[in-house]
């Protein structure tokens, strides 16, 4: 094998050793972000905690608006106050039973958005 040729003149290689070779910064993963609480995890934390606030609010005043509906009928449906149901009033059946099951609509209905949200946020997270 013939022997490389000098540089030209003017033209100097420097190289570095490898040792002290400066090392690129790995790419963090989301995971990582939300684990060691950096800027960007923080923010994914909050979009999560504003994204259930929000759909608790939500829930909460159509459940209200549920029993202000209720109580409006009460009062101007004439006639409904004088309606038995099995010798118990209408009145006392729609705000003592008919209650529950808005509850329990309104119940499913959060934790049905609300795991939908999480697994939203799950997916952004985790690495795939």
């Amino acid at each position: 094998m013939p022997p490389a040729a000098p540089p030209a003149a003017g033209r100097v290689r420097v190289v570095a050793p490898g040792s002290q070779a400066r090392h690129l910064p790995e790419l963090t993963s989301v995971s990582q972000e939300v684990a060691e609480q950096s800027a960007v995890g923080e923010v994914m934390v909050r979009s999560l905690i504003r994204s259930q606030l929000r759909l608790s609010l939500v829930v909460a005043f159509g459940f209200m608006a549920a029993l202000f509906i209720g109580t409006m009928v009460l009062r101007w449906v004439p006639g409904f106050s004088a309606w038995r149901i099995l010798g118990i009033p209408a009145p006392w059946l729609m705000l003592g039973a008919g209650v529950y099951p808005v509850i329990g609509a309104c119940a499913w209905l959060y934790v049905r958005a609300a795991t939908k949200n999480e697994n939203q946020y799950r997916d952004l997270v985790e690495e795939k």
